[in-house]
């Protein structure tokens, strides 16, 4: 090896594994990765400056995942490199003027159809990419435990597959992988996020209305349906969305704690996942990224975690079907395409997308609102059967909400409401001593 000292790709393994050098060869030879041949066909050969710029992305992405779990300043950068895909032009004065207009008119309809406020805060209008700087911070508290789980299970199978050699590498590699992994992810979900709510969870810090332009146009210009009407449309159940987590403060807390729970409970599925590294290769970061998707997680539950997946499940159903109800009776006087659109946001939120597959392949968790043509039936028989007030009381605490088995059986739940409420009137008649005789004794009257 002297005369070879000194090639570029030489030079490259010693920056990446110093005295191990030879030994990471022979290791990468055998994962049928040759330095060499990547070297030539790359013009590191004949390019002193650009051997030195890879070193130095090396360098920045080694020392970056070096004490941490998970690559979260990778993560990031990914994130914004994904949601750039196709141009990510910056949001012009006049289109941000025009969608905050459309969601002032959405908010004058919404206050035809529910009580709660609209949002007192300016509605934001966003690129991809500030999208991605605004949600980032909520995908990192979610799943960032479980990521930092799969970091630890994606490192001890690398070190077992290189059978301890390359240490100082593998180190910074299941980092490495899992800030991709977690960028990807993020990054997919802002391609077709119109908002800070399409998951049904919010994803912002506080109650407040965003759009997404470039998503909502290149989702109209597949549909039958005026541009200006989808914008619209978009914009109510936004603005729903918000006043919903606006007024039922613990909603939010509710479930990113149920989320979190769940997340606990996460398992990793060693051997599929074991299966999953031999198949991509540990030579390659990118593979390695796209094989966390193939199923790494444990497919049994625990019996807190299956509780808790039906509570987040009918939680979901709910604020959804609620916001479908409210939209529909909002945009009825003033959308002709709301039948159209209603539908099919509804095969939209049941079908789910790179969103909703996100935080299935983040988490093993699916957020797509089983049960949603329930949760709309049962808010539009309470709309005309107690009004937009009693309806919307439900959301004044946790514990008004049908559970998940009366969901299944709404109708019986909403009988059941009026029975109890009719007692309840009664009783407070009778505690009050009302001048009809209730109360008195019979024998006296």
């Amino acid at each position: 090896m002297t005369g070879e000292d000194d090639t570029p790709w030489m030079r490259l393994l010693r920056e990446l594994f110093g005295d191990d050098a030879e030994r990471a060869l022979e290791e990468l030879e055998r994962m049928g990765l040759d330095p060499r041949q990547i070297a030539e066909a790359s013009g590191l050969a004949a390019s002193p400056a650009m051997l030195d710029h890879v070193l130095g992305q090396i360098r920045s992405l080694m020392t970056q995942s070096q004490g941490e779990d998970v690559n979260w300043t990778l993560a990031h950068d990914v994130a914004r490199g994904v949601a750039a895909q196709g141009g990510d032009p910056t949001v012009s004065a006049a289109t941000a003027s025009d969608y905050r207009q459309a969601v002032s008119r959405a908010e004058l309809w919404l206050d035809a159809a529910t009580d709660f406020n609209p949002s007192r805060l300016e509605p934001h209008v966003w690129s991809r990419a500030q999208w991605v700087e605004a949600t980032l911070p909520t995908w990192r508290v979610l799943a960032g435990p479980v990521a930092v789980s799969v970091s630890g299970a994606l490192n001890s199978v690398l070190h077992a597959e290189a059978e301890g050699q390359m240490g100082g590498l593998l180190g910074s590699v299941a980092p490495t992988v899992c800030g991709m992994h977690m960028g990807q992810a993020a990054g997919q979900a802002a391609l077709e996020a119109f908002g800070g709510t399409d998951l049904g969870i919010p994803l912002l810090a506080q109650p407040q209305v965003a759009l997404v332009p470039s998503v909502i146009e290149g989702f109209a210009s597949g549909l039958d349906v005026p541009a200006q009407e989808v914008l619209e449309f978009v914009a109510l159940r936004e603005a729903a969305h918000v006043r919903l987590f606006a007024a039922a403060p613990w909603l939010p807390g509710q479930l990113h704690a149920a989320i979190e729970r769940y997340a606990s409970g996460v398992t990793i599925d060693l051997d599929a996942l074991d299966r999953a590294v031999s198949d991509a290769g540990a030579g390659d970061p990118a593979a390695l990224q796209q094989a966390l998707t193939r199923g790494i997680f444990a497919s049994h539950h625990t019996e807190d975690q299956a509780a808790t997946l039906e509570q987040i499940e009918t939680w979901l159903a709910l604020i959804e079907g609620w916001v479908d109800e409210v939209t529909m009776v909002a945009a009825a006087p003033h959308l002709p395409s709301i039948g159209a659109l209603r539908e099919m946001m509804r095969r939209r939120r049941a079908a789910g997308g790179p969103a909703e597959d996100a935080f299935a392949n983040l988490l093993g968790l699916d957020l797509r609102p089983r049960r949603l043509r329930d949760a709309s039936a049962m808010w539009g028989a309470l709309t005309r059967s107690v009004g937009p007030n009693d309806r919307d009381a439900i959301w004044a605490h946790p514990d008004l909400p049908p559970r998940p088995d009366q969901l299944a059986d709404w109708q019986s739940w909403i009988d059941s409401r009026g029975r109890l409420d009719d007692v309840d009137a009664e009783l407070r008649r009778m505690l009050e001593g009302d001048d009809d005789g209730v109360g008195e004794n019979p024998a006296e009257s």
